[in-house]
């Protein structure tokens, strides 16, 4: 019996496939290994994963539903983790056809091949606390109407959702989708606020703060999320007639997965200085295309059906990634 973790060579995909070897499961992961950010650090990640002799990996492409099914047929499946997705907001705006491929067609793939297998479980996927988008609903509930997306990525996220919602009502297939707010902690991106900080204040070159540093995050370390990812997997939506969603039994549900805990910016910036022991020169920037200005995760639904509680705080979280960059750059 097999696990497969799709984009296992991520940042999210390499924990909770770490934290599923660690508990003895088979892990299959996979990963197209594409250069949206380094690939050697994609390949350090892999190169952990693979001391673990229940560990296997499979170079592919998911948007290739024949490469799919030829490398998975080996396997007897019964979770699939699909955590693989063209990320990132931004980059949305000048390589949209990327999201195409792997956040549309990739997904619907996954959800084709899961529903023909024997003896499959539950489908568990990364949707994106995006697909929010202009809501002014503070904090973000998942019953919330999120119709406005501000970006591609977002758009292609909520699309996710609705594929889901009627493969699940056609096939029974069950699944549960995940919308992760604002992931951080070793091993991270590289493409991310947290990275990209600390990158320039070690260099002493100034960081953009975008909106002039008005603007909240609801900041949630990695183990937090790995532990909301495997109580989801451990659980999937009973077939049984019970509404999951707003006038649907079908076996699929959705969650925020976050901090519960917003941070301003500014704040978030200053226990980075003292972490790393030194100031941020900033450079204040006006909004980017695509932005928000604020997120913030109502974790009830999660927390009251799967007993979901993060634990760590920017001032534990912060320094824990700050020592694994150092180690990882080799920084005294």
């Amino acid at each position: 019996m097999a696990i497969v973790v799709t984009g296992a060579a991520g940042f999210i995909g390499f924990h909770v496939s770490r934290t599923l070897l660690q508990r003895d499961e088979q892990v299959v992961g996979i990963d197209n290994l594409n250069d949206y950010y380094s690939v050697a650090l994609k390949r350090a990640r892999l190169a952990e994963l693979e001391q673990d002799k229940g560990f296997t990996f499979e170079k592919l492409d998911f948007s290739d539903f024949e490469a799919l099914k030829e490398a998975l047929d080996h396997y007897t499946i019964t979770h699939v983790v699909h955590l693989g997705a063209q990320a990132g907001v931004r980059y949305s705006l000048t390589n949209p056809f990327a999201y195409a491929r792997s956040n549309l067609v990739g997904h619907l793939n996954i959800m084709e091949y899961c529903r023909h297998l024997d003896g499959f479980d539950h489908l568990v996927y990364a949707s994106s606390s995006s697909v929010y988008g202009g809501n002014t609903n503070m904090p973000f509930s998942v019953d919330d109407r999120v119709d406005n997306p501000v970006s591609l990525y977002a758009a292609t996220k909520k699309a996710d959702e609705l594929m889901s919602q009627s493969y699940s009502h056609l096939f029974r297939l069950p699944q549960t989708g995940l919308r992760f707010f604002t992931v951080y902690g070793p091993w991270g991106r590289p493409d991310m606020a947290m990275w990209i900080f600390t990158e320039k204040i070690l260099a002493g070159q100034p960081i953009p703060v975008f909106n002039y540093g008005d603007m909240r995050r609801d900041f949630t370390y990695i183990d937090d999320i790995v532990d909301g990812v495997i109580r989801c997997m451990d659980n999937p939506p009973r077939d049984d007639g019970t509404r999951h969603t707003p006038g649907s039994s079908a076996p699929h549900r959705v969650y925020n997965i976050g901090n519960n805990n917003t941070e301003n910016l500014l704040d978030m910036i200053a226990v980075l200085e003292d972490a790393l022991g030194r100031k941020a020169e900033k450079d204040l920037l006006p909004m980017q295309p695509g932005d928000v200005k604020e997120t913030a995760a109502d974790i009830t639904a999660i927390r009251n059906d799967l007993g979901f509680a993060p634990k760590t705080k920017i001032t534990e979280g912060i320094p824990k990634f700050v020592h694994w960059y150092k180690t990882y750059h080799k920084i005294n």
